[in-house]
Order: structure tokens, then C-alpha cells, then sequence
């Protein structure tokens, strides 16, 4: 999701990775329903393990700056700063997979995940960019 946000919001200003703890976070119907309501195509989307970044070729001493949104993904992110100087950033938002039994509340939940990212976003990025 955050990754698409900073495409779509930011355009060519940056080299966004999405990156998961896991290698299989493939997006859920959900993220893909609730970034289409701003516009942001996520079906085709696919988040990688950090590990994978570095298989295919990825320097992950290259990037300035990552931003975990979960406690798991700051705990490896931390243990990176061991071998790469990295800035790292902890970004609190509610994991929304778990949250609602009906369609709309789930809807819901993912609805607030998005919004607190793009908020984010905004606050330390600045208003995105026009067109």
C-alpha cells in the first residue's frame, strides 16, 4: 500500500522498494480495493523480503531511507543498521488484516491503515505532487 501511495503521490522524486519480513506478501484484496478508491493500481503489486531485495540485486546500502510500519519489519530493519548506514524510521499503523468480520468492516479497517500511511506520508514528504 505505501509504496503505491508514494508513486502515485510523489512520481519520479524517489526510488520506492516495498519490502516485507516475509517473501510472500502478495496484497490482499482489500489493500488493492481501498488504494483504487485514490486511484492506485496495486493489483499487480508484490512486496519483497529484504533478503530477496539483495538477490536480485538490490543495494540495500544505497537507499537513505526506510520506514517500518510494524514492530516486526523495525526489528529487522534495526538489525540491517548493523552492516548498512541506514536512517530508519518508525511509522505506527494499525495492521488491518485481522480487524472487522463483515466486508465493510474490514473495508473499514483497511480504509484507516491507508489514510494514517497517506498522512504520514504527507507530513514528512510534503503535499504530493500535481497531476
Amino acid at each position: 500500500m505505501a509504496e503505491g501511495m508514494m508513486k502515485k503521490f510523489y512520481g519520479q522524486r524517489a526510488y520506492v522498494q516495498s519490502a516485507g519480513v516475509r517473501n510472500d506478501m502478495e496484497i490482499d484484496g482489500f489493500s488493492v480495493a481501498v488504494c483504487q478508491e485514490l486511484g492506485i493500481e496495486l493489483s499487480r503489486h508484490r512486496s519483497r523480503s529484504f533478503e530477496e531485495m539483495e538477490q536480485w540485486g538490490d543495494d540495500l546500502g544505497q537507499f537513505d531511507l526506510i520506514i517500518a510500519l510494524s514492530p516486526g519489519s523495525q526489528r529487522q530493519v534495526l538489525a540491517l543498521t548493523r552492516f548498512y548506514h541506514l536512517d530508519v524510521e518508525y511509522w505506527p499503523i494499525i495492521d488491518p488484516s485481522g480487524i472487522g468480520e463483515t466486508r465493510e468492516a474490514k473495508l473499514a479497517a483497511y480504509r484507516q491503515a491507508r489514510d494514517m500511511i497517506r498522512d504520514r506520508m504527507i507530513i514528512r514528504f510534503g503535499p504530493p505532487a500535481e497531476g
